[in-house]
């Protein structure tokens, strides 16, 4: 399972890892998406965020209770104390940890971020980051993703598992 900020890589690195695994790789919001034939943006603007959170924790309660998935959570998942026990529950987790800085370089321009559609994106970022980091932190592994190098992280990733126990979490 990977979690952390939106733009810190986890979509890009979930599809090489499934690749490299040759397991199947599901994406929360892209099965949210689906879920609600509608964007994101569309469902923050339409329906508001605490109903966007409650088809997420259902849809987190759906893919936390397969096997041997490859994982993409959204930017938000962590925050909810129930999608996190219920992910860490059956498997490994760990969180691609990116700077402020690098998450605004990633994302600036882009109008399918609603949370970054506000006059002063950078702020945002830092206080939601803030407020986020700490749910971020109870991963299995944190990994460094300021970098635009996801084959380093997915190589990180893949060397944890290679030596990977329960009993082992710490960072990289």
């Amino acid at each position: 399972m990977l979690i952390g900020f939106m733009a810190c890589g986890k979509t890009f690195t979930s599809r090489e890892l499934a690749r490299r695994l040759d397991r199947e790789r599901v994406s929360t919001d892209e099965m949210i998406v689906q879920l609600e034939q509608r964007s994101i943006a569309d469902i923050f603007a339409q329906s508001g965020e605490p109903y966007f959170r409650e088809v997420e924790r259902r849809v987190v309660a759906s893919v936390a209770a397969r096997q041997g998935l490859i994982i993409d959570c959204g930017g938000g998942v962590a925050r909810d104390p129930v999608n996190l026990q219920a992910l860490k529950a059956t498997g490994v987790s760990f969180y691609l940890q990116a700077s402020p800085e690098a998450i605004f370089r990633r994302t600036k321009g882009k109008v399918d971020r609603p949370l970054l559609n506000v006059s002063d994106p950078l702020t945002t970022i830092n206080k939601l980051l803030a407020e986020r980091d700490p749910h971020y932190r109870q991963a299995d592994f944190l990994i460094d993703s300021n970098e635009d190098n996801i084959s380093q992280v997915v190589n990180a990733i893949l060397a944890i598992l290679a030596n990977y126990s329960p009993d082992s979490a710490h960072s990289a």
